[in-house]
């Protein structure tokens, strides 16, 4: 486990940028509640086999007493680096997006069913959207009930989407909830 280098630092705050936008900071910044010190400090990242953490810096000093091969995790994993070295946020990190979203969509019950399978969303299962998102903004995806389901990016604007066909599509998906039983085995 080691801090996150300048370009690695670099890739991870692009990628959460595109789904909070100025509240990053807000991720950043964040003072911890978690861990058994008085003051366990501030979250920060952290890059343990080839995945990207999210963690108290109490916590994290308490890891260091565990051998590498030994850590299997620690805080939450937001992503992970493929073997191309592209980092893609992983559905582990929804609460923190869904909790600092810059753009919102929310579905229609029946439409909750496909996302969740792994489909992109279309025009016809849209209930809502915020304002000003346009095309290529990260959106996180709620149900009707205000639950996240997941995030992915926006195919059309908010413009678009008022005038679009009900079969197009409106936010291409990368990753739900229902991925917790779909890929058990790599998260």
């Amino acid at each position: 486990m080691r801090p996150l280098d300048e370009k690695e630092t670099t890739a991870v705050f692009e990628k959460l940028f595109k789904f909070t936008g100025p509240n990053l900071k807000h991720i950043v910044e964040r003072p911890a509640t978690e861990g058994p010190d008085e003051a366990p400090g501030r979250y920060c990242f952290r890059l343990h086999k080839n995945r990207v953490y999210y963690a108290s810096e109490s916590i994290i000093r308490r890891a260091t007493n565990i051998s590498r091969d030994r850590l299997v995790s620690i805080g939450t994993c937001i992503g992970k680096y493929t073997n191309s070295g592209v980092f893609r946020l992983t559905i582990q990190s929804l609460d923190l997006l869904a909790a600092h979203a810059r753009h919102k969509v929310w579905l229609k019950p029946t439409a909750e069913l496909s996302f969740l399978y792994g489909n992109a969303v279309l025009k016809g299962g849209l209930a809502r959207i915020t304002d000003n998102t346009h095309a290529g903004d990260g959106v996180v995806v709620y149900s009707m009930a205000d639950v996240p389901l997941g995030f992915g990016v926006a195919a059309r604007s908010t413009q678009d989407c008022r005038k679009a066909d009900a079969n197009a599509i409106v936010v291409n998906h990368q990753a739900d909830v229902g991925e917790y039983l779909r890929n058990e085995e790599e998260l």
